[in-house]
Parts: structure tokens; C-alpha cells; sequence
């Protein structure tokens, strides 16, 4: 299996490059996102979950995610565990049933910042945006998603998102084998990309064979 990991500020347009590999490779590929493994907060009292910090990585249950995709590799299927915002909580009765595929998209903003988790991967790619096109997207997506209003919203960026992005997340693009600048709407680096992969895949594919 390959797997990709695909990191990057809040708001920097992951997804669309997370959907445009997805596409061309057309069923070959598993998306693992980050943001289902944050830690489960439902036994912090509903007041004080609105101060959990979601961009710092003690966020983010590295065991269970880093120990779900050695087992992917190995063929297995995984229960992916079910994560609220609104909440705050991880799902006890439910999950999402993965299966192998021969391509694993290992997607979030910090995921670059586990070593562990970084050893899992072939390929890491960090996605870039301009700051002003970030915030913007962050703002829109907090109303829309996470039950925030324009005056929360702002206040959660400049409290916790933007002081993380600099600790966390910005220093962990030295990892990254390649960067994509202007975020999902760069085409051109989404293209190479998916031939990267393509030929990534067949190399691994020969030497199967090979030693088949």
C-alpha cells in the first residue's frame, strides 16, 4: 500500500486536493481524516469544552490513529472512531467500518507534527494558502459546522487557531517531500501530484512483482 499524508493549515484547502487524487485514482484509495481521533472531552463539563484546543496536538489520539493505519497496511479492516464538534465527544455506539485499499490519504493539520505517524508514510504533502484566504475559510466553515457565530469565530482564530498554526503547524512544512502553494486551486501541482502517485504506485507494483 501507499500511503499519503497530505497536512496544512486550517482553511488551506485540503479536501479539494484530498478529492482531486481521489478522483483520478478512482476507488483505490481510503481517506484517514485527523479530526476523527480527537480525544474524547464528554467528561469535561459542556461549558468548559469550548476552551479545548483542537489545533494543539495533545488533541488528537496519535495511539489509536498511528495503530489504525500499521493495521491497514497489514490488510485489516478498522472501526474508525465517530467524532462530534458540537459535542465535544467521541461516538460510543458508533463508528465507520474502513477497509485496505491500495492507496491510504492520511489528511489533517497536525499530522506532520507525529513522528510515528510520519514514518507511516511515503509521501508527505503540505498544502499552502495565503493567511487572509485561511481565515476567511476558517470563519465561514466555524458557522456553518461548528455552532459558532461571526464574533466566536473570530475570537477562536485569533486565540487559538493563528498562535497554533505558528507553534504547530507552519514548522512541521519542513517535513513535507512535496508543497503545494495557493491551496486546492493550484491545478498545475494537482496534477503532478496525481502522477506522482500513479507512478509511486506502479513502482511499488514492479517491485511486487519482482520479488514475487
Amino acid at each position: 500500500m501507499l500511503v499519503i499524508g497530505i497536512a496544512g493549515g486550517s482553511g488551506s484547502g485540503k479536501t479539494t486536493v484530498v478529492r482531486a487524487i481521489t478522483e483520478q485514482l478512482q476507488g483505490r484509495v481510503v481517506v484517514i481524516p485527523q479530526d476523527s481521533y480527537y480525544k474524547d472531552s464528554s467528561h469535561v463539563p459542556v461549558e468548559e469544552r469550548k476552551n479545548i484546543n483542537f489545533d494543539h496536538p495533545d488533541a488528537i489520539d496519535w495511539k489509536l490513529m498511528c495503530q489504525q493505519i500499521r493495521e491497514l497496511k497489514a490488510g485489516k479492516t478498522v472501526e474508525q472512531p465517530v467524532y462530534s464538534y458540537i459535542t465535544c465527544s467521541r461516538s460510543t455506539t458508533e463508528t465507520v467500518t474502513v477497509e485496505p485499499a491500495e492507496v491510504i490519504i492520511v489528511e489533517g493539520i497536525l499530522i506532520f507534527t507525529c513522528k510515528e505517524l510520519r514514518d507511516q508514510m511515503n509521501i508527505k504533502i503540505f498544502v499552502d494558502a495565503d493567511d487572509d484566504d485561511r481565515v476567511l475559510r476558517i470563519i465561514v466553515r466555524d458557522i456553518a459546522e461548528r455552532g459558532r457565530n461571526i464574533e466566536t469565530a473570530i475570537e477562536h482564530y485569533c486565540d487559538t487557531v493563528k498562535p497554533m498554526h505558528l507553534q504547530f503547524i507552519e514548522p512541521s512544512k519542513r517535513y513535507a517531500d512535496i508543497i503545494v502553494p495557493q491551496g486546492g486551486h493550484n491545478k498545475v501541482a494537482i496534477d503532478v501530484l496525481t502522477t506522482t502517485v500513479e507512478k509511486a504506485l506502479k513502482q511499488k507494483r514492479g517491485k511486487k512483482k519482482k520479488n514475487g
